[in-house]
C-alpha cells in the first residue's frame, strides 16, 4: 500500500518520470552504501532485539510521512528524504531478519521456510496494492501512510513473541576484516559467484521497470491510481505463483538453471510488457514478470544461505543484497533519466532484452555442461 501511495504522490508533486527514478535511487542507495556493513551486524548482534529496535524506527519515519501528507506541507525532498532513511533502517532489518530465519526453524527446513516466507510477503503485497490503490483513490496518500505505520504494531508483537535458537555470532574482529572474509569466501565458491551474477543483471536490468509503473497506469494504459493498485498487485500474485512452485520442490538441486530460466523468462516478459498497450494483456504479462522474479530471486537466496557457513550467514546474505538491490539505485536512476528521452515503454523494452539474452545464455551453458551438486560441501567448493 505504502509504494502505490508514493508513487502516486511523487508523481501528483512533480510529474516527472525522472523524479520517480530518484526516488527509487535513494530508496536503493542506503543497500549500496550499508549492505557490507549490514552483514557483519547481522553477524555479531542479537538477531530478534536488533528487528524490534530497526522495526520501530520503520514505524516512525511512515507516521512522520503520513502526518506531512495530512499537513498539506509534504515536498517531493521529504519524500526521497524519508525513502533514503528508511531504506538505511531497512538494509539492517533485511540482513539481520534474512539470518534471523535459519535460527527460527534450523537449516533442514530452511529451503521451505524462505520461499514460504517469500509466499508471505508477496501474498500480502498482492493484496496491499490491490487495497492501496482503492485508498488512494478515496481517502488519499496520507491515509495510506498512517495505515502503514500503525501496521508496524502487529509486526512489533509478531517478532516479540518469536522464541528462537541462540544466535551463532562472529568472533568480533574488525568490520573490515570481517567484509573481506565474506567477500573472499564469495570469490572462491564458484556457484555463489554464478548465482550472484544472475542477480546483478535482474536487478540492474529487470527491476527498474517497478518505478515507472505509474506512468504505464496513467499515460500508457489510462487506468489512474487504481489500476497502479492492480498492475502491482499482479506482479505480487505472480510472485505468489513462484513463491508457491518453490515451496512445494521437494529437493534442492538445480538452483542455477532455475534462476537462469526464471531470468530468462523475466526479460521475455518485461519487452511484452513494454508493447502491451491492453490493460488485462499487461496484468498477465506482470504475472509473468512477478513469477519469474521471485523463482530467480528465492531460489538464488536459497542456494546462498545454504552454502554459507553459519558464522559467515550475515555476510553472504549481505552480498546477495548488495548484488540484488544495491546495484538497484543506478538501474532507477538511469530508468528514469531513458524515460524521459524515449519513453517509459522503449526503457521497459530495452531493459527487459538484456536479462532475456544473459539469462538464455546462462541457461544453454548449464544444460551443455555437468551440474555441480547443489548444497555441495566444503572439497566441492
Amino acid at each position: 500500500m505504502h509504494s502505490v501511495a508514493q508513487g502516486w504522490l511523487v508523481l501528483r508533486l512533480t510529474d516527472s518520470p525522472l523524479f520517480l527514478g530518484l526516488v527509487g535511487f535513494f530508496s536503493y542507495l542506503p543497500v549500496l552504501l550499508f549492505a557490507l556493513p549490514a552483514g557483519v551486524a547481522a553477524d555479531r548482534v542479537r538477531r530478534r532485539e536488533a528487528l524490534l529496535v530497526l522495526q520501530s524506527i520503520g514505524m516512525l519515519l511512515a507516521l512522520g510521512l503520513a502526518g506531512l501528507t495530512f499537513s498539506g506541507e509534504v515536498l517531493a525532498w521529504h519524500v526521497v528524504a524519508i525513502a533514503f532513511a528508511s531504506g538505511t533502517a531497512g538494509v539492517f532489518e533485511i540482513a539481520i531478519r534474512q539470518s534471523f530465519l535459519q535460527d527460527v526453524v534450523g537449516r533442514d527446513d530452511l529451503p521451505n521456510a524462505i520461499a514460504l516466507n517469500s509466499l508471505a510477503f508477496n501474498g500480502a503485497r498482492f493484496v496491499g496494492a490491490a487495497v492501496g490503490g482503492v485508498l488512494v483513490g478515496t481517502l488519499g496518500e496520507a491515509a495510506v501512510f498512517l495505515l502503514h505505520g500503525l501496521s508496524f504494531v502487529a509486526v512489533l508483537v509478531g517478532v516479540a513473541r518469536i522464541r528462537a535458537a541462540a544466535t551463532e555470532r562472529g568472533r568480533g574482529g574488525s568490520w573490515i576484516g570481517e567484509t573481506r572474509q565474506g567477500l573472499g569466501w564469495v570469490r572462491d565458491t564458484a556457484p555463489a559467484r554464478a548465482l550472484l551474477a544472475l542477480v546483478l543483471v535482474s536487478s540492474v536490468f529487470g527491476l527498474p521497470y517497478s518505478i515507472l509503473l505509474p506512468v504505464f497506469a496513467r499515460d500508457v494504459l489510462g487506468v489512474g491510481s487504481r489500476g497502479l493498485g492492480a498492475l502491482l498487485g499482479a506482479a505480487g500474485l505472480g510472485a505468489a505463483g513462484g513463491a508457491l512452485y518453490l515451496a512445494g520442490r521437494r529437493h534442492g538441486h538445480g538452483q542455477q538453471r532455475i534462476a537462469a530460466t526464471a531470468l530468462a523468462t523475466l526479460g521475455a516478459g518485461l519487452v511484452g510488457f513494454s508493447l502491451s498497450r491492453s490493460f488485462v494483456l499487461s496484468l498477465g504479462l506482470l504475472v509473468v514478470v512477478g513469477g519469474a522474479m521471485i523463482v530467480q530471486l528465492a531460489s538464488s537466496n536459497t542456494q546462498l544461505q545454504l552454502l554459507a557457513p553459519p558464522e559467515m550467514r550475515g555476510r553472504v546474505i549481505s552480498i546477495y543484497m548488495l548484488a540484488f538491490m544495491g546495484m538497484a539505485p543506478i538501474g532507477s536512476l538511469a530508468a528514469g533519466a531513458l524515460a524521459r528521452g524515449i519513453g517509459s515503454p522503449w526503457t521497459v523494452g530495452v531493459g527487459g532484452a538484456v536479462p532475456g539474452d544473459s539469462g538464455g545464455a546462462t541457461r544453454r551453458a548449464a544444460v551443455a555442461r555437468p551440474q555441480p551438486r547443489d548444497l555441495a560441501g566444503p572439497d566441492e567448493r
